[in-house]
């Protein structure tokens, strides 16, 4: 598949590049500054943007089978920039009648589990006040996904680590996974290319975790 991938240089996005170059795909890397992307491949394209105009995106999204995204906030200041950025790579991607895009949310952005424990619930609720603003854009983010024309599918882990791939994670469409606490960045990377043809993810939230 030919691929674009934005939030190239962050821990997810640069998973992404990596284990598609390794699947054989042809990757644009779409970044704003190039020193920082620690990939490289023959079929890697980096393409440099600043995200400030679609227009200017637009070549990196033509022609692609599907585009994914590790765009947001990395810290509390950032809040703001999910929305902002996706809304960017949303317009460039309608201007070429591109369909296919996954982004990355959080897990307290979709649905609690029904059967989550007063731990969980609790951890939950602490999180979520102290990430307020930086869920706030999330939720605007997904708000704007929802309002594209594209089959947008939204991935939502928990508290996240560096390990190495294992591909050992629970999805659930719609949902998220009980008692899922912790999620890989390589994992989530892996789930996100495993979905990007799965029809049954188009227009939903995934939760997943281990």
């Amino acid at each position: 598949m030919k691929l674009t991938v934005f939030g190239a240089t962050g821990g997810i996005g640069q998973e992404v590049v990596r284990q598609a170059l390794d699947a054989g795909h042809q990757v644009t890397a779409v970044v704003r500054d190039p020193a920082r992307l620690s990939v490289t491949g023959e079929r890697l394209e980096v393409f440099r943007a600043d995200l400030s105009d679609p227009a200017a995106v637009r070549p990196a999204v033509a022609g692609r089978d599907a585009v994914l995204s590790g765009l947001g906030a990395r810290r509390r200041a950032d809040a703001g920039v999910a929305t902002r950025l996706t809304r960017t790579v949303l317009d460039a991607m309608e201007a070429e009648g591109a369909r296919r895009l996954l982004v990355v949310s959080a897990a307290p952005v979709g649905p609690e589990p029904q059967d989550a424990g007063l731990l969980d619930r609790g951890v939950r609720g602490v999180v979520s006040a102290v990430l307020k603003d930086i869920y706030a854009d999330l939720r605007a983010m997904e708000a704007e996904l929802a309002r594209s024309a594209t089959d947008w599918t939204v991935a939502r882990p928990p508290r996240l680590q560096d390990k190495p791939v294992s591909g050992r994670y629970r999805t659930v469409v719609g949902g998220f996974p009980s008692k899922g606490r912790l999620m890989g960045r390589a994992d989530v990377a892996h789930a996100m290319l495993a979905m990007t043809g799965d029809a049954g993810t188009v227009k939903q939230g995934v939760g997943m975790a281990y």
